[in-house]
């Protein structure tokens, strides 16, 4: 990707503009970087309290009967936001979708364990144990070059 910045003094807010002949998950990527409004911090929930969650502490973001839960570190918290807005903050990057109603942090797998009927089994960093849906199953193996 070609990037180019112009400096114009009569500019009084910054603006992007991005020409593509197709939107790939390249220019999607981008154009969620630029909307992120802030660091990205998410309000968690938790004995009533509500702290700032760091996305380098989530393990994973996932939705059970109608809330959403973040498990981080420091335990499980209750978020206010649906998962796809949980989703659109978060650096796809490092953040991927491996069901309908989970997203985990690539950067706190432990492994992939691949099975031979073709479903994918999770272990992150604190010993949980998750599967990736069928679903979503192809797109997992693409992004690990399987």
């Amino acid at each position: 990707m070609k990037i180019e910045i112009r400096i114009d003094p009569d500019c009084t807010e910054p603006r992007a503009i991005i020409l593509t002949a197709a939107v790939t998950r390249e220019v999607e990527a981008a154009v969620n970087a630029l909307r992120q409004s802030g660091p990205g911090l998410l309000a968690g929930l938790r004995d009533g309290r509500v702290e700032l969650l760091e996305p380098d502490s989530l393990l994973r973001i996932w939705a059970e009967g109608g809330r959403v839960y973040a498990a981080a570190g420091q335990g499980v918290y209750t978020l206010r936001q649906r998962l796809y807005e949980v989703e659109q903050t978060l650096d796809p990057t490092r953040f991927v979708r491996i069901s309908h109603g989970e997203i985990i942090n690539l950067r706190r797998v432990e492994h992939f364990d691949l099975n031979l009927a073709g479903s994918i089994c999770v272990r992150l960093a604190d010993g949980t144990v998750t599967w990736v849906s069928r679903r979503y199953v192809p797109r997992i193996r693409a992004m690990l070059k399987l």
